[in-house]
């Protein structure tokens, strides 16, 4: 039978959702809990096949997801919460989370959220997704852009290629070998995803990227002498 732990501060919900759990969907109740220790006790000794657990309850909810998740990968995490942050529900998801149910949800909700974290799929209460989703999506997007942020030397290197600079040029300008000045183009040609010098420069134009120096900005050269080798 498909067994399932309830972990959860408060007595009164806990035995509310083991009842339903079991009267509506079929489930086993391996055992409950009332913190974020029992998250990883009951999670390590018993496994269950899925777990209800609340983020507001003493302890560090997140990282003992986490550590379950790490641990014990066949134990699916349904988070049943108050909190409508869709920061927590994103934190929650990256630790490993495989739903995120909002309290006051019926219980064929939490039941589906388990059949599809059965399945690998994601869950979220419908409601809220597109908060999360959209929370989802800016973070990519910062993470992309802060993967992609050019350092002090990088941005020297695209100003002297805007100004039509090739690679020698730059090494005697910034007092580096050309082999070095090749590495760091090397290297932002995978980070702007740039096939070539000119696409450098836009890409790190269009994003934004540039920290900004001492230097004066300077004018662009003419497309021909960006595309050069």
């Amino acid at each position: 039978m498909f067994s399932i732990a309830v972990v959860d501060d408060h007595p009164l919900l806990v035995e509310g959702i083991a009842a339903l759990m079991v009267r509506k969907g079929g489930f086993s109740i391996a055992e409950t809990g009332s913190c974020a220790a029992d998250i990883e006790a009951i999670a390590l000794r018993l496994q269950p096949d899925a777990m209800i657990v609340d983020l507001n309850m003493p302890g560090e909810v997140f990282g003992a997801i986490k550590r379950v998740v790490d641990a014990a990968p066949g134990v699916k995490i349904i988070v049943f919460t108050a909190s409508t942050s869709a920061d927590d529900a994103v934190r929650a998801l990256d630790s490993g989370a495989s739903a995120y149910v909002l309290k006051g949800s019926p219980a064929q909700e939490v039941i589906e959220a388990i059949a599809s974290a059965t399945r690998g799929e994601i869950y979220i209460t419908p409601s809220f997704s597109t908060r999360v989703i959209g929370a989802l999506q800016n973070r990519t997007r910062e993470r992309r852009e802060e993967s992609a942020r050019l350092t002090v030397r990088e941005d020297q290197i695209v100003r002297l290629l805007l100004c039509g600079k090739q690679n020698r040029e730059i090494a005697i300008a910034l007092s580096l070998s050309e082999k070095t000045v090749k590495g760091y183009m090397s290297n932002l040609m995978q980070k702007l995803n740039a096939r070539n010098r000119l696409e450098v420069v836009i890409a790190a134009q269009r994003l934004s990227l540039a920290p900004g120096t001492q230097t004066p900005a300077p004018q662009p050269a003419p497309v021909r002498d960006l595309v050069a080798s």
